[in-house]
């Protein structure tokens, strides 16, 4: 059988655009949100009509799909938000609505947004925090998503990363050079796997603004507080309640799923991994040795798992 494309189209860069968000801030009689995304569109031969839309982890920005973007755009689009308070979206007025409902109604937003500009089929990837929002999206009747990528997350997330991800989520750092940030962020994400030093700064760069001659990340430090509210000894009861939830949204999906992994990941424990590939849509699972949480979606053999199963060319 045919196998998938291995060439990057050169020259390529995204627009950025900005859908409208009609959430709790604007149910208040305040203004509008915006939700920026970075559009990449299909190339001359490519399906405009097909879009892979692609969301971010946590603390990250839309930008972390360059290199699977430009992987798929001679065939698609791709279109790869930057989730509220992160990268050029507006932040939100309310700290308490950065959670994971706030994210599902604004991607909403956004499918009904890339429809009315002649979408007809959509597919999602979605990183960690992308993939959890995913599971709500498809749970909406409308979202008529075709394809379901789950990176490195699935409905039982192991508390361990949490606490992690929440020791250094939302701290006031500041940074004199672009480098110097890289490094930080380096030394926080060896589960992201080996990168090259050019990979690691196209992966940092994005994640950085400049501010008053340093640099800060590119998010509201405030999504940490909704987080670590959810860290707490209290919120045990509310985390399995919640386990529950997605089991069942899990349970109901139909669309073809893949669920990615990194073997040394501590979020998707290799038993709920397994149980996704039993149960609901019976995901396929495909991990990656020397990963942790979570892939990037840059080494090769990442991509070609994604192409094989968004391309239908496996």
């Amino acid at each position: 059988m045919n196998q998938p494309t291995t060439h990057l189209t050169p020259n390529v860069e995204p627009q950025l655009c900005h859908v409208q968000c009609q959430g709790p801030v604007a149910a208040l009689g305040l203004q509008p949100r915006r939700m920026a995304y970075w559009d990449w569109p299909a190339g001359p031969s490519g399906n405009a009509h097909h879009a892979v839309v692609c969301v971010h982890g946590l603390s990250r920005q839309g930008r972390d799909f360059d290199v699977l973007a430009r992987r798929l755009q001679p065939h698609v689009r791709v279109v790869c938000p930057d989730v509220a308070g992160r990268g050029h979206s507006d932040w939100l007025a309310d700290a308490a609505q950065y959670q994971i409902p706030t994210y599902v109604g604004d991607l909403l937003a956004l499918l009904a947004e890339l429809r009315l500009q002649g979408v007809q089929t959509i597919d999602w990837v979605g990183t960690s925090m992308g993939g959890l929002i995913g599971l709500g999206v498809s749970a909406h009747p409308d979202a008529a998503l075709r394809r379901l990528v789950l990176n490195d997350v699935g409905p039982v997330i192991e508390p361990q990363a949490l606490q992690r991800i929440g020791s250094y989520l939302g701290l006031p750092l500041r940074f004199d050079s672009v480098q110097s940030a890289a490094d930080y962020l380096l030394s926080i994400s060896a589960g992201f796997g080996p990168h090259t030093p050019q990979e690691w700064l196209a992966l940092c760069a994005p994640m950085l603004r400049e501010d008053s001659g340093a640099y800060v990340l590119h998010y509201d430090p405030r999504i940490a507080e909704p987080f670590k509210a959810m860290t707490g000894a209290a919120a045990l009861e509310a985390a399995a309640r919640g386990e529950a939830v997605l089991w069942h949204i899990y349970d109901s999906i139909t669309s073809p799923t893949l669920v990615l992994r990194g073997a040394s990941s501590d979020l998707l424990s290799a038993v709920t991994a397994q149980a996704m590939t039993e149960r609901g849509p019976r995901a396929r699972c495909v991990a990656f040795d020397g990963v942790g949480h979570a892939p990037t979606l840059v080494a090769d053999d990442q991509l070609r798992a994604l192409e094989s199963f968004l391309l239908g060319r496996a």
